[in-house]
């Protein structure tokens, strides 16, 4: 049952105090209207006893404390699903954007989600495939699978995930059963609008969703807007039996945006200002990914975040790293060399990758080659440290070798065009071509009928 309270107790920042409130639950929805104002929406972030906190997604500026209504609707946060979503533009609390009109349901979905039985779940199997050789043949991306990319300010991680939008697939795709949901979070508008055009002029903007939070809405709307997008995917996933991709960027955005709501609730805060609790909170958000028996859906996530001071040790890269299964970390030292995308591939990993490739998969050459392109680029940053204290001409000739073929994979299989799209047999065939620099017997890692079948001189 609705019921409206015509007083506030006080507001501050983006919040409302309300006493004397009864049978208010935690993150119901209320409407607070003001004579000669336009409606607001906000949610109740904390009850004790009669005293209520709502947070007030378009700010409390010009709100009266007295000529104030505010409506308690009982429910959550909802929005209508269906099909026609593919497609479409939302903002970062689900409304339509693109001016193609609202969303017609039979149905409400609360954007919190549903809680995914541990039992129920499937182990992550088979693989999408990026087009990005760096993604596809070293941290393999696994359907299911949450794998993160760590960014920096000023890398291109937007590019980065366009392309990803506009190349994945998955392997056994029959043209209808791929979507993508994409979460922007505090991105600027020339920003929206790259990633708009982008995907209209590639033409996948029909298997797309995107749920848009731009740097001027409220910082509030921020914390709804990948909520809305994982509900979204739960329903093209798990009621539509879609495989679905969910970017979510950027992550940092996102916790700054609970770091200002919490130092407002005057919560204790924790390391960098941060609240205690944004372990828990990232995880509600993380753990929506996987496969569920009895559907023939999946979601795996990609989520970018920025790295301030580009330091892996900051609390949102540092917990994301917990929760997820891996990442895949963009360097600045590959970027100023002009390598795009800049995948600094030795500090990435995919957890799930060997479950996911060789024979049944991509390819019966693919673990034992990854194996190898690992091994031998780490000991190409060993010889490079060595040549900047001897020099490159007194490097025995193995050495020099792997010299060559350190370059050969920064400039061939690193360093992709934003519209090269590899398949996964091109990147075997180059990793394999690259290896054919170094002698024979240094291909340690490699089954010796792989190298026979494979290697060629």
């Amino acid at each position: 049952m609705k019921v409206k309270y015509l007083r506030l107790e006080k507001a501050v920042g983006p919040l409302i105090v309300m006493d004397d409130v009864k049978n208010a639950s935690y993150d119901e929805i209320v409407e607070i209207e003001m004579p000669g104002e336009p409606s607001r929406m906000g949610k109740v972030v904390q009850v004790d006893h009669g005293r209520v906190i709502i947070q007030v997604y378009q700010g409390t500026a010009n709100l009266s404390l007295n000529k104030v209504a505010v409506t308690f609707s009982g429910k959550p946060m909802e929005i209508p699903l269906s099909r026609e979503i593919l497609g479409r533009v939302f903002n970062g609390v689900g409304k339509p954007i693109d001016g193609a009109g609202e969303i017609y349901a039979q149905r409400l979905y609360n954007i919190n989600g549903r809680p995914m039985n541990p039992v129920a779940r499937l182990y992550p199997r088979n693989y999408i495939q990026t087009g990005i050789s760096s993604i596809d043949g070293l941290t393999t991306l696994i359907r299911g699978q949450k794998l993160p990319i760590f960014s920096g300010d000023g890398l291109p991680h937007n590019q980065l995930a366009a392309q990803i939008v506009k190349q994945a697939r998955i392997s056994d795709d029959k043209g209808n059963n791929f979507a993508v949901v994409f979460a922007a979070m505090g991105i600027k508008h020339d920003e929206l609008d790259f990633f708009q055009r982008v995907f209209e002029e590639t033409g996948v903007m029909n298997r797309v969703v995107m749920f848009a939070n731009l740097a001027d809405d409220p910082a509030v709307e921020r914390i709804s807007t990948p909520r809305c997008a994982l509900t979204a995917a739960e329903y093209l996933a798990f009621e539509c039996d879609m495989h679905v991709l969910v970017i979510m960027t950027d992550m940092t955005s996102y916790c700054e945006a609970l770091r200002e709501i919490s130092s407002a609730r005057e919560e204790v805060p924790s390391r960098k200002g941060y609240p205690g609790y944004m372990y828990s909170d990232l995880a509600s958000l993380y753990e929506r990914a996987g496969m569920l028996k009895g559907s023939g859906g999946s979601i795996t996530q990609i989520p970018i975040l920025t790295m301030p001071n580009d330091d892996i040790t900051h609390p949102v890269p540092d917990l994301t790293g917990y929760i997820t299964e891996g990442q895949i970390v963009l360097s600045r030292s590959l970027y100023q060399m002009g390598i795009y995308p800049p995948i600094n591939v030795l500090p990435s990993l995919s957890r799930l990758m060997k479950d996911g490739i060789g024979k049944e998969y991509t390819r019966e050459d693919h673990p034992d080659l990854a194996n190898q392109i690992f091994s031998a680029y780490s000991r190409v940053q060993e010889i490079r440290a060595l040549a900047q204290v001897i020099g490159e001409d007194e490097l025995s000739e193995v050495d020099q070798k792997y010299m060559e073929f350190g370059r050969q994979f920064e400039e061939r299989f690193t360093k992709q065009g934003f519209d090269e799209n590899r398949s996964i047999e091109e990147t075997l065939d180059l990793m394999w071509e690259l290896l054919s620099i170094l002698p024979e017997d240094e291909l340690t890692r490699i089954d010796p009928a792989l190298v026979k079948k494979y290697l060629r001189k």
